[in-house]
């Protein structure tokens, strides 16, 4: 379980996106967690693949290359 004080200004917001659609406002700031988590989880992933070709342990391939050894070259 969380709890978390809001604002005032973003608990109004909140409580008027939940009583205008029928949605909990739990239901409103679980969701905004889980896509800000998802936005977190892909930078922290794209800065671990950039150390890792900066320090030589990770290589890129052209996009020609990819499309070539899938046959979509066309």
């Amino acid at each position: 379980m969380l709890a978390l004080r809001l604002p005032g200004d973003l608990e109004q917001r909140l409580e008027a996106l939940a009583q205008e659609t029928g949605r909990s406002k739990s239901f409103y700031a679980r969701e905004a967690i889980v896509a800000y988590l998802d936005d977190l989880e892909d930078v922290y992933l794209a800065e671990l693949r950039i150390e890792d070709l900066r320090a030589g342990r990770s290589h890129t391939v052209p996009l020609s290359e990819v499309m070539a050894e899938y046959d979509l070259d066309d």
